[in-house]
């Protein structure tokens, strides 16, 4: 059934939040999200190409490396990420403190190792006679590698959704990098879901931390829809 034009702006003045504020919280958490999980995916698919099928010294090392990234604490990224575009960090002269930039830059830290590890895992399982035929069939490297994403879509499209629900349910490193500010015209500078979610918390506004949690699911189960529906293609199948 629906309401009656006079009825919804009453139902809407129910709410305990400004629309203005939560649509800004939730740009910004997509905005920072997308961006830091697209770089890493740029970033892993090639790495976890070449440690999927490539041999070299120390290979054993970069895969226990990338494995244990995976459960690396954020608030030590946020740490180390901090450190880097403070003032005395080696990235101090661009001002990046307290910035979504920075908070890119540690979402990215956090995500990668997530969206290497299970890229490799979905490169490495697909057959060789798959990689051999695009050889025989006189394809390049590069032709031999799209063939081995397209085998492994599905895998990869499961690493990117990892690495993007390990980004924008982070809290720690986005507050320590992100100082979790609102302008004074009440739009989010660098406050996320997750850092809104927890202060209201704290201040016992409960409600409104519900509200938000609902938000950011659903947030989660479309980008996680629209990933699968890309990464299936043709209903799921290899």
């Amino acid at each position: 059934m629906l309401l009656e034009p006079t009825l919804w702006p009453a139902l809407v003045a129910e709410f305990p939040f400004e629309w203005h504020y939560v649509r800004s919280i939730i740009y910004v958490s997509l905005y920072v999200s997308l961006v830091a999980v697209t770089l890493s995916t740029l970033f892993s698919l090639p790495v976890a190409l070449l440690v999927g099928f490539k041999e070299f010294p120390g290979k054993g090392l970069v895969t226990s490396l990338i494995n244990t990234g995976m459960g690396f604490p954020s608030v030590v990224v946020g740490l180390v990420v901090l450190f880097g575009v403070s003032n005395q960090g080696p990235l101090g002269e661009l001002n990046l403190v307290f910035t979504r930039e920075a908070m890119i830059m540690s979402q990215f830290v956090l995500a990668t190792p997530v969206v290497t590890g299970v890229s490799l895992a979905a490169v490495s399982s697909v057959e060789q006679n798959v990689r051999d035929a695009a050889f025989a069939m006189g394809g390049t490297r590069a032709d031999v590698a799209l063939v081995t994403i397209k085998e492994a879509r599905y895998g990869i499209a499961t690493a990117v959704l990892a690495g993007f629900g390990r980004a924008i349910s982070e809290v720690g490193s986005v507050l320590i990098v992100g100082g979790n500010i609102v302008g004074p015209d009440g739009h989010s500078k660098t406050r996320t879901l997750t850092t809104a979610i927890q202060l209201e918390a704290r201040q016992g506004q409960f409600e409104t931390a519900m509200i938000l949690g609902a938000v950011l699911v659903v947030l989660v189960l479309v980008v996680n829809a629209v990933v699968v529906r890309l990464g299936s293609g043709n209903g799921g199948r290899y």
